[in-house]
């Protein structure tokens, strides 16, 4: 029969509940939430009442869609953060519930490990070997920029993480004083491929070690705007593209910085990517022009697994219950959580 793990995922806007029997996926269902897009970011108090309203329906449509029955479960896992804090309620509080009437563990899962994880699923659309440890992950989302060496299943340590902005956050943010829709990454990605990545540049970060920076970036992109509007109101307009593959550019540039000094420094070639960001199909073709440059083992995850899905969850929680690692009835989400 195998071990049946039941994901639960819910700690921003995404509602989702996975199904996975030992490391194969059975079921990921995930339901977004529109209504944050006219706000221009997620609203926190409607991202909890809309899982509210979506985590039964999107759980029982994973068991169907899984062919499982709820006796069938052998634990649940589930996020307890880091994440929005009235998300992270919804989830823990449904798996507090359904595992007490069934009998059965549930098994706290972090979020941002549990993005690295995705390189352990097994499904049709990621057929291949996982990563042997030790690795290092680039992992790069909308709030958190970390380089991660992986040494097995449950210890992973960050060397390198942002000291200000994410990744993704300037990549949202920058989107937004061009004028383009929430959330910014994918528009600016699209209009890229459009551009000149060389038109222009921008301040990139002058940061010891393998710790990363993009505040500076922020401000160097919008006095650049402000200087050249003032000129030329159209000047946006009329550059929007050239701009958004020069900024895209300048981000990838960073990270992949960092990253190639964290590889030469730790002697690590196997080199995985992970995260919100990792869909970026320009980040995704230079990283990999880097690992042949370099003789790296590269690693990127399927873009149904790079957002915040359940998936990432069940396999995380598969391999803790393999371990024992059990949650009690006590424990709480926390909206800020390390390794």
């Amino acid at each position: 029969m195998g071990t049946v793990i039941l994901g639960i995922e819910s700690s921003c806007d995404d509602t989702s509940a996975a199904v996975i029997r030992d490391r194969r996926l059975l079921s990921n269902v995930i339901a977004g939430q529109e209504v944050h897009i006219k706000y221009g970011g997620v609203v926190p108090e409607l991202a909890s009442r809309a899982h509210q309203q979506n985590i039964v329906p999107v759980v029982d449509s994973a068991m169907k869609e899984a062919g499982v029955s709820r006796h069938e479960i052998d634990a649940v896992a589930y996020t307890r953060g880091p994440g929005l804090l009235g998300s992270l309620l919804v989830g823990s509080s449904f798996t507090k519930g359904f595992t007490a009437a069934l009998g059965i563990p549930m098994i706290e899962v972090n979020h941002l490990q549990a993005h690295i994880m995705v390189h352990f699923i097994q499904s049709e659309i990621s057929p291949g070997p996982a990563p042997t440890f030790p690795f290092l992950c680039l992992l790069v989302s909308g709030g958190h920029t970390q380089l991660v060496v992986v040494r097995d299943h449950h210890s992973m340590e960050i060397i390198g993480r942002t000291i200000d902005d994410a990744a993704g956050e300037a990549f949202d943010k920058c989107a937004k004083l061009l004028g383009l829709p929430y959330p910014g990454g994918p528009h600016v990605d699209r209009l890229a491929r459009e551009g000149d990545p060389l038109r222009f540049s921008f301040n990139k970060p002058r940061l010891e070690g393998f710790d990363y920076s993009f505040s500076g970036l922020k401000t160097s992109f919008l006095y650049m705007l402000r200087d050249n509007v003032k000129e030329d109101p159209a000047f946006i307009e009329e550059n929007k593209a050239d701009l958004a593959a020069s900024l895209q550019k300048t981000i990838i540039d960073i990270l992949l910085n960092k990253l190639r000094r964290a590889s030469s420094k730790t002697g690590i070639r196997q080199i995985a990517l992970a995260g919100g960001v990792s869909a970026n199909s320009a980040l995704r073709a230079a990283i990999g022009e880097e690992a042949n440059r370099n003789n790296w083992e590269l690693f990127i995850p399927p873009l149904a697994y790079t957002t915040d899905n359940a998936a990432m969850i069940a396999i995380t929680g598969y391999y803790r219950y393999l371990e024992g690692y059990f949650s009690s009835d006590d424990v709480t989400p926390l909206a800020r959580m390390y390794f």
